[in-house]
């Protein structure tokens, strides 16, 4: 029998709750430790068309990258995720900045495969950057490459004329680790969001960036995780969500 708590427990091995970020809150965040897992779902936001998906489904377990609570709640209203979640009995976990962080399976760790990166690993003056190498391609080409391994429609990227074989990235809301991608000699930097200065201080370096969108820069992690917890846990079956998306469409 699989409690929430072997669950928590084996995130835990691979990417300790200890390491996420002061700002964050991660970890068992609505439920019951003790609570029996036959099924699971795993999605990068709890909203509360998820927390119907997986009422269908008859889970008791949704496990998120990002936080269902990261603010201090003053009260638990209806037609919210966390009144949803506990009025259908679910537990949620999530692993947000510590599964940023983990080098042996996470989301940067997955974006870069996705990438078709190797020699994958983090810089040695940031948490945040990884590292990886490409056979030499030019960036229209990376890009072509990119948006296939991350299912990725669009794109925005620079520096079209560029080869790129060393590549920084960090997902999300990245853009700052550009910094540190140019003090590590990389011809790209692939991250999620990026401001405008910072967009610009990469052309000034001759360094393409790749700009994903924040949902795609680490939703690559999500199909992965669930396969890596069924592989670990029989007797659970563990789901993608196939309803949440950032809601963005391309045209």
């Amino acid at each position: 029998m699989t409690t929430v708590k072997d669950i928590y427990n084996y995130i835990d091995s691979f990417a300790p709750y200890c390491t996420s970020e002061g700002f964050d809150n991660t970890g068992m965040l609505v439920g019951d430790t003790e609570q029996q897992v036959k099924r699971a779902l795993v999605t990068l936001d709890i909203t509360r068309d998820v927390v119907s998906e997986a009422a269908a489904l008859g889970a008791q377990l949704i496990i998120s990258h990002h936080p269902v609570i990261f603010q201090p709640l003053k009260r638990v209203l209806k037609n919210t995720a966390v009144y949803d979640l506990i009025r259908n009995d679910i537990s949620a976990i999530c692993a947000h900045t510590n599964l940023d962080k983990s080098t042996s399976f996470g989301v940067n760790t997955e974006l870069a495969r996705s990438a078709g990166l190797e020699n994958i690993g983090l810089s040695d003056n940031s948490e945040f950057l990884f590292l990886g190498y490409s056979n030499a391609l030019s960036a229209e080409a990376f890009a072509d490459r990119l948006k296939i391994g991350t299912d990725c429609k669009t794109l925005r990227f620079t520096c079209p004329n560029n080869k790129i074989a060393k590549v920084g990235l960090c997902s999300g809301a990245g853009g700052s680790e550009i910094y540190e991608a140019v003090k590590n000699g990389c011809d790209a930097f692939i991250t999620g969001e990026m401001k405008h200065h910072e967009i610009l201080f990469a052309n000034e370096h001759n360094v393409s960036v790749f700009i994903l969108g924040h949902y795609k820069s680490e939703d690559v992690v999500i199909a992965p995780l669930a396969e890596k917890l069924d592989e670990k846990f029989t007797d659970v079956v563990f789901t993608k969500s196939q309803i949440f998306s950032d809601g963005v469409n391309c045209w």
